[in-house]
């Protein structure tokens, strides 16, 4: 029996002939991980909400890769709305071997401060969205017998932070959806699990204060923000063949900071 693949170019990793639906991927972490996924051969799907310019460079940019693809735009919030995209994927790809939830937003402030609406619209999004994502994706993975469901959470989902109550409920409960999940579709050949991001230097870290900015930096031993692609990778190696015994994880990308 072989035990190790043979080395293709600079990576073991191989996904041609599979596609990828991305949510939240015209920018950030989820258009690294579409370039990503895209850079080892698998056709893009991804879904986008009022962001048209963006979507458009980053459907060229995909399709400069070789690949298939295509975005949609979605509020994967609404469930309705998410079994319309997902149906459309179907129809135009034939087939999703991947599902990456991530697409999410942040309306941070003190409990004090925190609207109900600011509460309801981040868990609306980041998690009902993912909730959504898999609900409608559940009987196509079924009946294929296979898949890979990757969830971007958050390190704040796991230690809380103070003035992202909704958003670190929204991650933990990220966390939790992962691992039920898994445990359902286990049998059926699909993994299931979630990558959580730290201090990751994309457009939201950019707009934070400098001293709340210089305080992240000084908590995490590797003394730098992360990087998109440090996101994208993980993302790679769990879509892959090489990640077939792995499910129900939550992995941290985050510099030691949770140490």
């Amino acid at each position: 029996m072989t035990l190790f693949r043979e080395r293709r170019g600079n990576s073991m990793l191989e996904l041609t002939g599979k596609t990828a639906i991305i949510t939240g991927a015209s920018r950030g972490i989820g258009k690294a991980i579409a370039m990503k996924l895209a850079s080892l051969g698998a056709d893009i799907a991804f879904l986008h909400f009022m962001d048209s310019e963006n979507a458009a460079k980053t459907e060229q940019e995909l399709s400069a890769l070789g690949v298939r693809a295509k975005g949609y735009e979605c509020n994967v919030a609404d469930f309705e709305a998410t079994a319309t995209a997902i149906n459309q994927v179907i129809e135009d790809f034939g087939e999703v071997h991947i599902l990456v939830n991530n697409a999410g937003i942040v309306r941070d402030n003190l409990i004090l401060k925190m609207t109900e609406a600011d509460f309801d619209a981040v868990l609306s999004v980041n998690l009902k969205g993912a909730f959504n994502m898999i609900k409608n994706l559940y009987p196509h993975f079924m009946k294929k017998r296979r898949g890979r469901i990757i969830n971007i959470a958050s390190i704040v989902g796991i230690n809380g932070n103070a003035g992202q109550a909704n958003y670190a409920s929204a991650k933990a409960g990220m966390i939790g959806l992962t691992k039920s999940v898994a445990k359902e579709l286990g049998a059926r050949n699909v993994t299931v699990n979630a990558i959580a991001p730290g201090f990751i230097h994309t457009d939201m870290t950019d707009g934070m204060p400098e001293k709340a900015r210089e305080a992240a930096l000084a908590a995490i031993p590797l003394k730098r923000a992360g990087e998109v692609e440090d996101i994208a990778n993980l993302a790679a190696f769990l879509a892959s063949d090489e990640a077939a015994y792995i499910t129900g994880e939550v992995i941290k990308v985050d510099g030691g900071m949770a140490i």
